[in-house]
């Protein structure tokens, strides 16, 4: 049985999902500001009303067109431009900004997440679903024994409040709709309060997701001043 996850370059660590959690969270809270609904902001940015669910909840499977375009509707364009720009690059040196003697700028930002509204607890809830699909999408073997662990859930305890949510895993696993846990709605929250997945994740990858979350917990520091790169 392979038990080592695979290595995809569009796995996002749990410091990239908190990112994009807290963009899409920024684009709602401006959207409300601005006092237009989501009807509104759908049709002029030329999408579904889906794909902007998608885009506010940081939904990483949205594309960056679709970003792109929500922003733009909602005046935030300005802030995108600052990312694309070279402005922030380190100078040459032989140039008047290198030979500057004022300090060089720096941009430090530091990512936490929220801990009084349990988001810190349902981001590394989705972090250890989204290892665990990348597993069982790998490994059939783990995919049926994530179908043994809920099939004796449900034999132990038919009438339990969350036998609901098993059975909703048993067709989850039957036809590979991963997604429906996957977003950051309250019923996706309980589906990964209930899910399977997790007994099949090795000790390694639990304790690396946990590692990330803690450290995300204390607040990661990003950035550092910027050097004069020598020519």
């Amino acid at each position: 049985m392979n038990t080592q996850l695979p290595t995809n370059s569009t796995d996002l660590s749990v410091l990239d999902m908190q990112l994009l959690h807290q963009l899409g969270d920024r684009i709602k809270r401006t959207r409300k500001a601005r006092g237009w609904g989501t009807v509104v902001v759908a049709q002029q940015a030329g999408m579904s009303r889906t794909t902007l669910y998608a885009v506010e909840s940081g939904d990483p499977n949205a594309s960056m067109g679709s970003y792109l375009r929500v922003m733009a509707c909602l005046g935030l364009s300005g802030e995108l431009a600052m990312v694309a720009s070279d402005v922030m690059q380190p100078v040459q040196a032989g140039t008047a900004a290198g030979r500057s003697l004022r300090p060089r700028p720096a941009v430090q930002v530091t990512v936490s997440a929220d801990m009084s509204r349990h988001q810190v607890q349902d981001l590394q809830s989705l972090a250890l679903h989204q290892a665990a699909v990348r597993l069982v999408k790998a490994d059939a073997a783990l995919l049926e024994q994530a179908n043994r662990v809920v099939q004796k859930w449900l034999d132990a305890d038919p009438t339990s409040r969350s036998a609901p949510l098993w059975r909703e895993w048993q067709q989850i696993l039957q036809n590979g709709a991963f997604r429906r846990a996957s977003g950051r709605s309250v019923y996706a929250q309980q589906l990964r309060q209930a899910s399977p997945l997790t007994t099949v994740l090795p000790a390694e990858v639990r304790l690396s997701i946990l590692s990330e979350v803690t450290q995300l917990k204390a607040g990661l520091v990003l950035g550092a001043p910027i050097e004069v790169v020598e020519s």
